[in-house]
């Protein structure tokens, strides 16, 4: 079916936080002489739609059709409607929301100023069997209950004003004005490939409690989604709420997601809803067009009879991505933390990876890059990755420049470039191929990425090396840009790493020149690395600290020989913080791999878990459910509670203590290493993961002086199984071809005694 060739809208005015626009009713009533056979609808709304055929609603989920720049992608969604229509008359029927069109809560990056921005407008066409309507001025509008609404500020509705029946058929609409024409967007039309987002879980509170004029729904996580009200009220009886995931010292704080000053009129509009009831029995009401990270809500306007549990119910919303691994073991701390990297994972996707689900829900394109590969480990995002990596390649800038964020309305493209940022156009590409064999995620982006390095190219100071942008975001106790780590280690290092994965990358589809080019610029990257910022007196990276370090082993700038002294400059760093890590965000990503490829996973194993700050452990003693943004001590403040950019440790589960070790050299999807630790506090560990040959579990548990290890490996992989270091196999060997069974391993010093 070809795409509709015209946008119309209700009105050419558009909302604004001091003056509000009521998202409009479009319909549009037809005569079909027969029931259709095969009938199919393509609409899309800008910014979101509700579709209804004869009154039903059949939206794939809120927020569709997808959340984008209309300058450069405009989504559309196909619906089969062949067993909704009938002989007679028929009506279609669309409610449009502001979205991405008129993001005007998203001021701070300057979506207000989007050149884009402007009134809903929706296109649709239906074709059925023959028959074929288009959006035309034919159409019939009016205002709806919905009075606000705005993806980060949250919607007013006022119910008292909804239209029954007004979608479908037999409704009087000769009083409703006619739709007008609106300018299509520039962006290309494209059927949505993203999953749909979708309720995966339904959360009762756990406690109600009566809080300043009204009360407190605590649903004891911290997540994202939305409340769906259920309430029998009076006429004109207005519920508000407001979502909060921060409640200390009696508090229910919303300053680390306000972005609004002290005065500002626009800090109202922060996560919050305003229902209006009928008064006419039960009623009950969702957002659509708007979503919430969230524990708390603080519910006023109601009374004490009708604060009850079954008032709000916490719908868990997330794109649609299925389970394809997962890590548990006989520690809680680290089930937990499992779990909670699944919680912020699932939380902050919404068609794509957001930095949180209620202060920005922007696509920080760091945060992307690092939750790709425990991402893959754990979910299905690879169809998700490919239609983002779209509006990534064409927010690209001519010289191959990236911004910080994507969608963005132009912010972003200045400071807060860099390569840690920018290296997700070539980050997530490579781990999908690495870990589900997909080449045409690399064939996509193999152009946008290639552009990418002539831009850094283009940024190599007369040194050789690479510094702008942001650096080792997000150190334990300090402020977020306060990294201890030289912005130019961090750059040149990540630069020299995007330009070999997109060497690899080139070499498999057959891009030799371009290969050749990416080989050569990380050459040079390296060697200017090693020339200016390593002491080989002592073999320690310049800034002497954890994540420097730690980078320097993990991406090879240290020759193999090296590698163990600096090692040892390492275990140093980490001994003068009493054995806690002391990195951000780029060293946290590898420090905990470095120290399991030296056979130290039980050091790594606690500084991960340890109670005490800094540690994952601490968030967890201290209450949290989800993963946090900062590493502070009790009383610094948290910018979010809710961000999975530090969620590589469910990564290192997975590899290193349950020891599926997926394509380790990065070149054939059918390699499989199991190489598990058996770190010393635990008693036992499993681990699976689903890749395209099959289901993947390794298990292993203490037995006595020994160990027993269970593996499942599909048929078509192939690789080593490696007992740890001073572990051996029954039968005296240390490596054995990978496969299916059960095994049993002992420490070669028993076994020597033996």
């Amino acid at each position: 079916m070809q795409f509709p060739t015209q946008f119309i809208c209700a009105s050419h005015d558009y909302a604004d936080f001091d003056r509000q626009v009521p998202a409009p009713y479009l319909r549009r009533s037809f005569t079909l002489a027969s029931q259709p056979e095969k009938a199919e609808i393509l609409v899309t709304g800008l910014g979101f739609y509700r579709l209804f055929v004869n009154g039903r609603e059949i939206t794939k989920g809120i927020l569709a059709p997808y959340i984008s720049s209309p300058d450069d992608l405009v989504y559309f969604d196909r619906y089969d409607a062949a067993s909704l229509l009938r002989p007679g008359e028929n009506v279609i029927g669309l409610i449009l929301g502001n979205g991405m069109q008129n993001g005007f809560g998203g001021y701070i990056w300057d979506f207000d100023k989007a050149r884009w921005r402007g009134a809903p407008m929706a296109a649709l066409r239906l074709e059925a069997d023959g028959f074929a309507l288009e959006s035309d001025c034919a159409f019939k509008t009016h205002p709806s209950h919905i009075l606000m609404d705005e993806l980060r500020s949250g919607e007013y509705v006022d119910a008292r004003l909804e239209i029954p029946g007004w979608a479908a058929p037999g409704f009087d609409d000769s009083s409703w004005a006619s739709a007008l024409p609106a300018t299509s967007p520039r962006g290309e039309f494209r059927i949505c490939e993203a999953e749909p987002i979708v309720c995966s879980e339904e959360l009762r509170p756990v406690s109600i409690t009566p809080y300043q004029e009204g009360y407190l729904y605590d649903f004891g996580v911290n997540t994202a989604g939305r409340c769906r009200l259920k309430i029998t009220g009076k006429p004109g009886q207005e519920v508000f709420t407001s979502h909060c995931e921060w409640f200390h010292d009696g508090i229910l704080d919303q300053s680390n997601i306000n972005f609004g000053s002290r005065g500002d009129p626009r800090a109202h509009y922060v996560q919050c809803n305003r229902y209006i009831c009928k008064g006419e029995g039960e009623e009950v009401y969702a957002p659509c067009f708007a979503y919430y990270g969230f524990r708390y809500v603080y519910v006023r306007g109601i009374t004490a009879k009708q604060a009850t549990p079954d008032l709000l119910t916490f719908e868990v919303m997330h794109s649609d991505l299925k389970e394809r691994g997962g890590f548990a073991c006989s520690d809680e701390t680290a089930n937990l933390l499992q779990q909670y990297t699944r919680r912020s994972t699932l939380a902050n996707f919404y068609y794509f990876p957001t930095d949180c689900p209620h202060r920005e829900k922007n696509g920080w394109t760091g945060d992307a890059a690092l939750s790709a590969e425990h991402t893959l480990l754990n979910l299905s995002p690879e169809k998700s990755y490919r239609e983002w990596l779209r509006s990534v390649r064409r927010a690209q800038a001519g010289d191959g420049a990236l911004p910080g964020i994507v969608p963005t309305g132009g912010w972003g493209y200045d400071r807060l470039t860099g390569p840690a940022w920018d290296c997700a156009l070539t980050y997530l590409p490579y781990f999908t191929w690495r870990y589900r064999g997909d080449l045409e995620i690399v064939k996509e982006n193999a152009a946008a990425i290639f552009r990418h390095l002539f831009f850094l190219s283009s940024r190599v100071r007369e040194d050789g090396l690479i510094a702008f942008g942001l650096g080792d975001w997000c150190p334990p106790g300090r402020g977020a840009g306060d990294y201890v780590c030289p912005l130019a280690f961090t750059d040149s290092v990540i630069s020299m790493d995007i330009a070999r994965k997109a060497a690899r990358m080139f070499g498999a589809i057959g891009r030799q020149a371009e290969r050749e080019y990416a080989e050569s610029l990380a050459g040079r990257l390296r060697a200017a690395v090693r020339a200016n910022l390593i002491d080989f007196g002592t073999m320690t990276a310049a800034g002497s600290c954890q994540t420097a370090q730690a980078m320097a082993i993990y991406y090879d700038i240290f020759e193999e020989g090296e590698k163990p002294a600096a090692f040892t400059r390492l275990l140093d760093f980490i001994d003068e913080r009493g054995g806690h890590f002391d990195t951000g965000i780029l060293g946290a990503r590898v420090i905990f791999h470095v120290l399991s490829a030296f056979d130290r996973a039980d050091l790594a194993f606690e500084m991960i878990t340890r109670p005490d700050f800094p540690s994952y452990g601490n968030w967890i003693a201290r209450g949290a459910t989800s993963l946090w943004e900062d590493f502070q001590p009790a009383g610094g403040e948290v910018n979010s509670l809710n961000h999975h950019f530090f969620g590589d440790i469910s990564s290192w589960f997975i590899q290193s203590i349950g020891g599926i070790v997926l394509n380790p050299d990065g070149a054939d999807a059918a390699r499989l290493d199991i190489a598990p630790h058996f770190v010393e506090k635990l008693t036992h560990a499993e681990a699976f993961h689903i890749a395209p040959a099959g289901r993947i579990s390794s298990a292993w548990k203490r037995e006595g002086e020994g160990v027993a290890l269970t593996l499942a490996i599909p048929e078509g992989m192939h690789g080593q199984l490696r007992a740890p270091k001073g572990w051996l196999f029954e039968d005296g060997r240390a490596v054995r071809p990978a496969a299916s069974g059960e095994y049993r391993l002992l420490p070669a010093r028993v076994l020597y005694r033996a």
